[in-house]
């Protein structure tokens, strides 16, 4: 048996996040796909119903994504995952949640909220979870796992009045991701960060689903072959200084991320702590409300407190006031 046991799905962005990196830090694992025949095995170990579930040799069983980067890159250090340049660490920070939870919602969207991708991912996730072992009313149990999730969109903020936000800001992400690949190897230079794996787990969804796959292959190519390469990526080069990046990372950052993510999460940190149970707000002059979200808070407001400790870092308060960042971490 391997020192580490990773149960994930294929389906689950935050599973392949952690597997690519256990892959990159070249660690021995076992991955255990989440089915019926491995419920008992996942359930004996698992405190919340949701993969992955990483089993280590010395650390408890660790569920939450982040984390178990974080540990992992603490007991592995080599290849490094992390920057060298402070200022580019802390905004992979940044990146890195924004792919977790606003990146996520684009996902979802996609995944669930139209035909005939949500039919589609009814299927895959029907034939994962029962081993290809498929029932003779196949349609049925597909139909009953598109509805579960579809009832659960509004507790990621998918609603229909939300579109307006969310459809732009997936074209316009992944355009401007697209002109930062074009240019770097990985986001922050030579070799991939922890928002690389955050980051390519969600797209490796998108590129299951037949609508945004075809939008991202037309017009995408470069982060099509970069999370085809982050799968199992390897370090090509040393990571780059802020200032070899900012040409094309400055507009990722000021037409998306702190205009979108950055503004939702404040406003879902500040609702969650006034204990409202939905936060609204407006997005590049366009409303957006839903129900708040509470992990995500928690996500955000160590995001924040990590950027305020490298705050003396060279360039990256004048990069963050540069790309309208501060007032969203204040």
């Amino acid at each position: 048996m391997t020192a580490y046991r990773l149960f994930g799905a294929e389906t689950s962005p935050y599973s392949v996040k952690v597997r690519s990196f256990l892959r990159y830090k070249g660690v021995e694992f076992e991955w255990i796909g989440r089915s019926k025949a491995t419920e008992e095995a996942f359930q004996a170990e698992a405190r919340v119903p949701t993969v992955p579930l990483l089993l280590s040799p010395s650390r408890p069983p660790n569920q939450d994504s982040t984390s178990i980067i974080t540990t992992l890159e603490a007991d592995h250090a080599e290849p490094s995952a992390v920057p060298d340049d402070a200022a580019c660490a802390a905004l992979a920070l940044l990146l890195e949640d924004y792919a977790d939870e606003w990146l996520n919602k684009l996902m979802f969207f996609n995944r669930w909220g139209q035909k005939p991708d949500r039919e589609q991912a009814g299927d895959r996730t029907m034939a994962q979870l029962l081993d290809g072992d498929l029932p003779r009313a196949k349609k049925k149990t597909r139909d009953q796992i598109v509805k579960r999730m579809r009832e659960r969109l509004p507790l990621v903020g998918i609603e229909k009045k939300n579109e307006k936000v969310l459809k732009p800001s997936f074209e316009r992400f992944f355009t401007l991701l697209n002109a930062h690949l074009e240019q770097s190897l990985f986001l922050f230079g030579g070799r991939p960060s922890a928002a690389d794996f955050a980051m390519a787990g969600q797209v490796a969804q998108l590129l299951m689903d037949p609508t945004p796959a075809e939008w991202l292959r037309s017009r995408a190519p470069f982060v099509v072959a970069w999370s085809e390469f982050m799968e199992a990526p390897k370090a090509g080069g040393p990571f780059k200084p802020l200032a070899e990046l900012e040409e094309t990372l400055a507009p990722l950052f000021t037409e998306e991320v702190a205009l979108t993510y950055m503004p939702w999460a404040r406003a879902n940190m500040d609702a969650t702590e006034r204990g409202d149970e939905r936060v609204g707000l407006q997005i590049d002059g366009v409303a957006y409300e839903q129900i708040t979200q509470h992990y995500a808070a928690r996500a955000y407001k160590s995001v924040v407190k990590a950027v305020d400790k490298a705050k003396d870092a060279e360039g990256l308060d004048a990069f963050l006031d540069k790309v309208g960042a501060k007032p969203h971490l204040g």
